[in-house]
């Protein structure tokens, strides 16, 4: 009997080695190797039926004889989803959609799925079975199953495709990528070896018979995509679903997109009946409340291609147990200690005796540095105890000096304040060039200091 022959592979990054190393030459990972059994030579791409045996090699083409043309997208249902993959699916191409488990992946793909008629689509599923995954069904879709949507619960990758071959469905869902295995190889489903030869099968099918194929992936604890770097290499366009599971809102990001823009964002908010898409966010992530309160003040920030404004609030108390708290959600805190510096170092405001907690409302998470003016206004608000105007907002980076510095795409900022009835929005003064104020009908406040922005909200 022949001897199996083994390699080691690294977990994080794919990276291989004839034996065990501590840590791995590639991503600088320690203990990261395991051993697994490497495919006899051949049976790569022997589900393809040709493909890999006999097959006719392809023929270097010139360049500028290539003839370009426009690839027909298909549209799916959700303009959220449309946008973030550069304006619907590509025939032949295969996408990743990671994200943390329960955050609403199967829901975001079963409901476009569910919603398609014109197309058949073949769903599998390795971990859930045909009555939960019909029961989910009912629930989205409010029993209307008029879709041509076919389902199938297997994990062996030889089954999956003698499915595929039988059926020829025009789109393939694969609900989890870490749950299907090969039977050509010896290792667990979920290991390097089997998500790597099951995406690269997948990859082959998609790309010669021209059907576009959406992968769901697992998380890490560590928050990135479970399976080796090559799983992201290999496909398209991977898509990363984020969000708090404690809150109703749902961001899906685009990591690598060969067909778009990875700037591009989609907003969703989760109900009972599915996910429901977030046209304008802005209004949802500000607070209703009639009076102004003191220790709240609204940023105008971009993420992605999209400017929405959010509400950032603020609590200074003193502090109680002689040691200053600092809590933060939605921020990063060595950014907001570096704010509360320069409020204590250049503006004059002791806060070092006093605990600061701020919170980004709406459980987003905001990284865009046009937000500083909001938050030291916001704190600075609740250590004064007076409140901002609520027609008021404000966009701008704090420089360690004090200064405000100037912020990228200010037009399409002071569009957003303006399209939700905001009466004037604070900006820094060097942003005003090429500007026209009668362009809008929000009043611009320019300022170049922080002492200027305080002096107009405060007096």
């Amino acid at each position: 009997m022949a001897k199996v022959k083994t390699m080691y592979f690294c977990k994080n990054c794919g990276a291989e080695s004839p034996k065990w190393i501590g840590r791995c030459p590639a991503c600088g990972e320690w203990n990261t190797y395991v051993e697994e059994p490497v495919a006899p030579k051949g049976k790569h791409g022997a589900l393809l039926g040709d493909a890999g045996s006999g097959q006719t090699p392809a023929v270097p083409i010139k360049i500028s004889e290539i003839k370009t043309e426009e690839m027909p997208r298909i549209k799916l249902p959700s303009a959220e989803l449309d946008r973030v993959l550069g304006g619907g699916l590509v025939p032949g191409s295969i996408i990743l959609i990671g994200g943390e488990p329960g955050i609403g992946k199967s829901t975001l793909v079963l409901q476009n799925v569910l919603r398609i008629r014109s197309r058949k689509v073949l769903y599998i599923s390795g971990e859930e079975s045909p009555q939960q995954l019909r029961m989910r069904a009912d629930r989205i879709a409010g029993g209307k199953m008029d879709c041509e949507c076919y389902l199938l619960c297997e994990t062996s990758l030889d089954n999956i495709f003698a499915s595929i071959k039988a059926n020829k469905p025009d789109l393939i869902i694969v609900d989890s990528i870490q749950t299907i295995a090969s039977d050509q190889l010896e290792s667990a489903a979920g290991s390097v070896s089997q998500v790597r030869e099951c995406a690269a099968t997948f990859l082959r099918y998609a790309k010669e018979t021209n059907t576009p194929v959406i992968l769901i992936g697992h998380i890490n604890k560590e928050g990135s995509i479970a399976g080796p770097k090559v799983l992201e290499h290999i496909v398209d366009a991977v898509l990363q679903f984020e969000g708090d599971r404690h809150y109703m809102y749902r961001i899906l990001r685009s990591i690598k997109n060969r067909f778009g823009n990875t700037s591009e964002i989609g907003i969703y908010e989760m109900k009972e009946d599915g996910l429901r898409e977030v046209t304008n966010p802005s209004e949802m992530l500000l607070s209703l409340h009639g009076e102004a309160l003191s220790g709240t003040a609204i940023g105008v920030t971009i993420d992605g291609a999209r400017p929405f404004l959010i509400e950032t609030q603020a609590l200074v108390s003193t502090a109680a147990y002689g040691t200053a708290q600092r809590s933060v959600t939605g921020f990063d805190q060595r950014r907001m200690n570096m704010l509360l510096a320069v409020l204590e170092k250049r503006v004059g405001f002791k806060l070092a005796q006093k605990d600061v907690f701020l919170n980004i409302a709406g459980g987003l998470k905001v990284n865009d540095p046009a937000l500083d003016l909001a938050v030291i206004c916001a704190i600075l608000s609740s250590n004064v105890d007076m409140p901002i105007n609520k027609g008021i907002c404000m966009s701008g980076e704090v420089g360690l000096s004090g200064e405000i510095r100037q912020i990228t795409r200010i037009d399409q900022r002071i569009g957003e304040a303006e399209k939700l009835g905001f009466e004037s929005i604070i900006i820094p003064a060097n942003n005003t060039r090429g500007l026209h104020s009668s362009d809008f009908k929000i009043k611009l406040i320019e300022v170049s200091k922080v002492e200027e922005a305080f002096r107009y909200l405060f007096g």
